[in-house]
């Protein structure tokens, strides 16, 4: 398995989310999702501006490294004291399946025990596979949601696990 490190995001890595985002994004909505949407959240969720807006309002991202490159990221924010907020999480489609998402997820989730957090909360869409990868991780489906952006719809399921 390569050896896998995170590092503590600031806005100066903005650029290698965007990259990372770049990459996954078609992959992982290209079948659920039309072009046109996927392109909107993008632009809406992942401009330079967005994600410095986002780090600025309590986001903490936290980069993936494999071999001294950015792999992946995933951010987390307190949503209430003790519940969090896993807003992010994505690895490189090259880098999945070799236990990246794993790393990732258990590293988040010890971000947020050191934060004082006891619960992670997660919107996942009702389509997308990586349910069944948190559903493995000790993730449970507690609700479903649509949620509006701009003129589209997420249609999420909404995950919880709580940590020990």
């Amino acid at each position: 398995m390569p050896a896998f490190s995170i590092k503590p995001a600031t806005a100066a890595d903005i650029p290698a989310i965007i990259s990372i985002q770049e990459q996954t994004w078609e992959p992982t909505y290209g079948e659920i999702l039309n072009k046109e949407q996927i392109d909107y959240m993008f632009d809406k969720i992942y401009s330079s501006d967005a994600l410095k807006s986002q780090m600025e309002e309590g986001q903490s991202f936290l980069i993936l490294m494999k071999e001294n490159e950015p792999a992946g990221f995933a951010s987390v924010s307190e949503e209430k004291p003790g519940t969090f907020k896993l807003h992010k999480l994505y690895v490189l489609p090259s880098t999945q399946g070799t236990g990246a998402g794993k790393f990732l997820l258990g590293e988040a989730e010890r971000y947020v025990m050191q934060a004082g957090g006891q619960v992670v909360l997660l919107n996942v869409n009702r389509y997308n596979k990586a349910k069944a990868f948190y559903e493995k991780q000790g993730y449970q489906v507690i609700d479903k949601q649509d949620i509006p952006i701009g003129p589209y719809w997420m249609n999420d399921y909404i995950l919880e696990k709580r940590l020990n």
